[in-house]
């Protein structure tokens, strides 16, 4: 069977860039308060009139990607796109990816897990090469949250959190089975789906009942029970960290670097404490980008590697708690 590795990697932001003074313009907010509880300070938003959608900003990932890996469009052999802002109810994003790159008649699919869709795209990938079904699959997470947030004070708990981006990689066949992913692990827990949910626009709760409502009906907003997410994130990602190193016959001393989920800084922190790791053993770029979702783990990636933060040989750890509850990580031998 064959091994997997990351070959190329690339992501984009849009330019527009709002600080959380910015947001104080728009709700009952303020810098401490957002800093204190999210250790966010900035995040990019789409800007009205931009050609920036999901789609769009993750074939301009893609593109970097692919040229990272000295390859062409043509070299790849499938799209998996993770997202949960998708620029249509359907189709999904990776149809629009194989057109806007001018692909060949690939396969396309599309991974609907929320913060932890990038850790079940890349693991999705990983297996079509495992089994040598595909040589290389493009792997993207994108995210377009800041035309569907509540920027009022009624919807700021949730509002201050989220931003827009994209990042991708791409994922190639390799026959050394001591490097790239050594294992990814996957869960999920579905009778919390309500504590973090957009429950509209559904089959049940369609576009007419919304209109009718005047703007009385807030079920399109993201609601979070924001408490209750904290608690279960971080025993959640403790267990399925440990998971990964313990299938690898690995410790935690054994991590040269642990790129978490950017869901929000103190669930960071705080496994960074259980686990005892270094500053210089795990990497958090929150305060500049806030919660990209499905995007934050590869935009992480990217941005790490760029910097040097990730040498040959390296063990990466990457994980992802979320919406469902989902939760998995990724174990790589870089």
């Amino acid at each position: 069977m064959y091994n997997s590795k990351i070959t190329g990697l690339g992501f984009y932001v849009p330019e527009n860039v709002v600080s959380n003074d910015d947001l104080s313009n728009m709700m009952d907010t303020n810098d401490a308060w957002i800093q204190e509880r999210t250790g966010i300070k900035e995040r990019h938003w789409i800007e009205e009139g931009s050609e920036d959608t999901s789609a769009v900003m993750g074939a301009k990932a893609a593109r970097i990607a692919i040229e990272k890996a000295n390859l062409t469009k043509d070299d790849i052999d499938f799209i998996v796109f993770a997202t949960l802002s998708p620029d249509y109810y359907f189709p999904g994003c990776g149809v629009q990816i194989q057109e806007m790159l001018e692909m060949q008649t690939i396969g396309a699919i599309d991974i609907r897990n929320q913060c932890s869709g990038f850790v079940y795209a890349l693991s999705t990938a990983d297996q079509f090469i495992k089994t040598g079904m595909y040589k290389n699959i493009l792997v993207i997470g994108a995210e377009y949250h800041s035309n569907g947030l509540d920027k009022t004070t009624r919807g700021r708990g949730v509002s201050v959190i989220f931003g827009d981006g994209a990042g991708a990689c791409v994922l190639s066949r390799t026959e050394d089975n001591n490097k790239g992913i050594l294992s990814s692990h996957l869960h999920s827990e579905g009778k919390y789906a309500d504590k973090l949910i957009v429950p509209s626009p559904s089959i049940k709760n369609w576009v007419p009942e919304i209109l009718a409502s005047n703007g009385e009906d807030i079920s399109y907003f993201p609601f979070m029970d924001g408490t209750f997410v904290f608690k279960h994130a971080v025993v959640r990602f403790s267990e399925v960290i440990m998971e990964g190193l313990t299938a690898n016959n690995l410790t935690p001393n054994d991590i040269d670097l642990f790129i978490p989920h950017q869901a929000n800084l103190r669930i960071s922190q705080f496994v960074q404490r259980k686990f005892k790791l270094r500053d210089d053993q795990i990497y958090n770029n929150i305060m500049n980008y806030g919660n990209t979702t499905a995007a934050s783990i590869i935009i992480a990636l990217s941005e790490a590697f760029e910097k040097g933060k990730i040498k040959d040989n390296d063990l990466v750890v990457l994980a992802a708690f979320g919406s469902g509850f989902t939760w998995g990580s990724v174990v790589i031998r870089w």
